[in-house]
């Protein structure tokens, strides 16, 4: 098989090379109290898409530094009181999707939320100096301030706020709440079991944000990982703050929150993956202690992977 980063039996003990943050622990135990303290002024707002069997909503809260989070909300229709719900989370500069490919969860019985990702392609707010969507940069937003300022802790939180959100509702069930992601939405998936660890079942397809020096080592600093580079070669140029800088982006690196996560995971990654390199992602899944299987796929990268999406909606049906 041609290789394109380690052999399956290096990636399976790999531990990654990202410095982890002393403080680890205690940055995301203040994070989340932040977090608690805000009042999420949640509003359903019916949306103009419908259909006879669920209803729709555009979902609005209030997250960390006040910014006004988006997703979307469906709601099935003559389902008995509490059932299950699905938390789904895009890519990079993405957003939320269309309604209709949300509505065969919908169809048999789960209510289904959709984040859009501060700042990005969908319509939750980034607070940071201007309002409406920055788009990238997202990863280095925060990297010559404090840690506390790191957008992606705002964007990790947002997932956990909506997973609360989900689970307080009447017609939830807070004990059968599970989450999906490709890519961003792969590490915002994972960011979201570990932050919240009731979710009970997740479904991260080659998630993104993880062991950045390993990313730089490989030369992949490009792609969605570009603005490392970037950063570098305009506020860096020599790497003589390469440790402090790659030791704070581990705040945000979704391999060290790994082992907080309780959820069954069922992982999906493709052994040809330029843009989120296997290494990346095995650093993440050697780390988690809870119930696990990883789906691999040889020949495939950073692309649609057949038959995932079908295996994740049989897993979250067996809860």
């Amino acid at each position: 098989m041609p290789l394109v980063d380690m052999s399956l039996e290096q990636l399976s003990s790999y531990e990654g090379i990202s410095p982890r943050p002393a403080d680890f622990d205690a940055y995301w135990e203040r994070a989340l109290a932040e977090m608690r303290a805000v009042d999420p002024q949640i509003e359903l707002v019916p949306s103009s898409f419908q259909v006879p069997y669920a209803e729709c909503f555009d979902l609005y809260f209030t997250g960390v530094r006040g910014a006004r989070i988006h997703a979307k909300y469906i709601k099935p229709k003559n389902v008995a009181w509490p059932h299950p719900a699905v938390l789904q989370f895009h890519g990079y500069s993405g957003h939320s999707g269309q309604w209709q490919d949300k509505l065969g969860y919908a169809a048999l019985g789960y209510s289904f939320f959709s984040l859009d990702c501060r700042g990005q392609g969908g319509y939750s707010e980034d607070t940071g100096g201007v309002k409406g969507t920055t788009q990238q940069g997202h990863i280095i937003r925060g990297l010559n301030d404090h840690p506390d300022q790191l957008l992606f802790r705002h964007i990790f939180l947002d997932t956990a706020q909506l997973a609360g959100i989900a689970m307080q509702m009447p017609e939830v069930d807070p004990e059968r709440v599970m989450a999906m992601g490709g890519s961003q939405g792969g590490a915002l998936t994972l960011a979201c079991a570990a932050l919240e660890p009731k979710i009970k079942k997740l479904a991260p397809v080659f998630p993104f944000l993880s062991d950045y020096r390993r990313v730089w080592q490989m030369d992949l600093a490009k792609d969605a990982y570009a603005e490392l580079r970037t950063f570098f070669r305009h506020f860096d140029p020599q790497h003589k703050r390469e440790e402090e800088i790659f030791t704070k982006l581990g705040y945000i690196d979704i391999q060290f929150l790994a082992s907080r996560i309780r959820g069954e995971v069922l992982f999906g990654t493709g052994l040809m993956d330029t843009i989120c390199p296997p290494s990346t992602q095995f650093a993440v899944y050697n780390k988690i202690t809870a119930a696990k299987r990883m789906e691999i796929y040889p020949d495939f990268g950073h692309e649609d992977l057949p038959g995932f999406s079908d295996m994740t909606m049989q897993f979250f049906l067996e809860d």
